[in-house]
């Protein structure tokens, strides 16, 4: 039988193990793969293959391209234009005729593509730093980074919310490499976290190469195999044939064969019935290009990215169909993007500086791959139509959108004043 009162406690948990967890999966098989090793393994994967890096590319690249704006959504024109100030983003409908300069000024552009690096390790975390201006307000310095090599361990509550992260102590801060010093820890309230697919506590994410794991130390193996094999039987194993069963020629004719070498003035002597030549491998060969080339689609899969693998014979067509799959993950990842932004930037900006009560803007953004080329005559008939109205503000929309410079205004006060008659003449 239900209580008639509204629960205010939690009965069940998430997180079983405690605050000082250290994300230890029991279903992940692989000890390289276990965090924090794991971050080791897939900056590996990252900067040794070039499929991976492809992958990774192809997805970080539209959502650092798009077009990111701060959008009203209902705020007064002040904290709208505080929080476009601090973020260094245009606001939708606003044209911007200059930009600010950016020497020590927060770098969305910066912020982005730090922050995709949850792609590959599952997680990315980032400490707010303000600073104290004349104005009496509070202005977001930077969202320093945490590297994921740093961090040591991810405390989880009860209730599966992240209470802090611990990085390991500075290099320089004592000891050898840090140890035996108190490592830092950052408490939640000044961390902006972006974490991949996460499961229920599990704040170090899922890693998008994780499913890629397998084909990639298998095609590094194989290419470690194949390059032995192009050495060893380019030019075939070189083998002497004496003459007779005498040790002493068979020795003669190893020893001949062994330091053989190729070159424009290389040659052998031969005794009568003494033969030397390379041979290839003979029988069947396996193919390990076809198997290298195999383990190459299936990192691809794990992103999505099937239209990679089209790169040696496909159609338009398909390539279109395979493109928007992945078009849609790629706008679901920026998307989750904006989300922790908007929660943990903008509404802590607004937070601290008008209250938590004052309605904060938003972090929007165009979605991927939806600009399309905009002729005169299409806006024409779109207002011909009653669907477009050519007012200022649809106009600032269409540069913005079609991304066309703007013409910077003269400053009223700065134009020249027009000459006056002389009275008294």
């Amino acid at each position: 039988m239900l209580d008639s009162a509204a629960p205010l406690t939690e009965i069940g948990y998430v997180n079983g193990r405690g605050t000082d967890w250290q994300q230890w999966d029991e279903d992940e098989r692989v000890p390289e793969l276990q965090w924090p090793q794991s971050v080791h393994t897939f900056s590996r994967m990252l900067k040794e293959d070039g499929r991976v890096s492809s992958v990774l590319q192809a997805i970080g690249l539209p959502i650092r391209r798009t077009v990111w704006r701060i959008d009203p959504n209902g705020a007064s024109d002040e904290v709208v234009e505080f929080v476009a100030e601090n973020l260094g983003l245009p606001i939708t409908g606003v044209e911007v005729t200059s930009r600010p300069r950016s020497r020590g000024r927060f770098s969305w552009a910066e912020h982005l593509q730090t922050a995709l690096l949850m792609l590959p390790y599952g997680h990315s975390y980032f400490e707010q730093i303000y600073r104290f201006d004349d104005d009496g307000k509070f202005r977001l310095r930077k969202l320093a980074p945490r590297p994921q090599k740093s961090i040591m361990r991810i405390k989880v509550a009860l209730d599966g919310g992240l209470v802090s992260i611990e990085q390991s102590a500075p290099a320089d801060s004592g000891g050898a490499g840090g140890w035996g010093i108190t490592p830092h820890e950052i408490g939640v309230s000044r961390l902006v976290a972006y974490v991949r697919d996460p499961e229920p506590g599990i704040w170090t994410g899922s890693s998008l190469l994780r499913p890629a794991y397998k084909h990639w130390i298998l095609k590094d193996e194989l290419m470690r195999v194949q390059a032995v094999a192009a050495k060893r039987n380019g030019l075939g194993m070189p083998v002497g044939t004496a003459a007779s069963d005498d040790p002493d020629e068979v020795k003669r004719m190893k020893d001949l064969a062994t330091a053989s070498r190729g070159g424009m003035q290389s040659g052998v002597g031969l005794a009568k019935d003494e033969k030397f030549e390379y041979k290839g491998v003979t029988g069947t060969v396996l193919d390990m290009g076809a198997a290298i080339d195999y383990h190459d689609k299936q990192i691809a899969l794990a992103g999505l990215a099937h239209f990679l693998n089209l790169d040696r014979g496909g159609s338009y067509a398909l390539a279109s169909v395979q493109a928007d799959t992945f078009v849609q993950s790629v706008q679901t990842f920026a998307e989750s993007i904006a989300d922790v932004a908007n929660s943990h930037i903008v509404e802590d900006l607004v937070d601290i500086n008008f209250g938590k009560d004052v309605p904060a803007p938003r972090i929007v953004f165009d979605e991927i791959g939806s600009r399309q080329d905009a002729t005169a005559t299409s806006l024409s008939q779109l207002v011909q139509a009653g669907l477009l109205d050519p007012d200022e503000v649809v106009k600032i929309l269409v540069r913005q959108s079609l991304g066309i410079p703007t013409q910077p205004q003269p400053d009223p006060e700065s134009a020249p004043t027009p000459a006056t008659e002389d009275v008294a003449a």
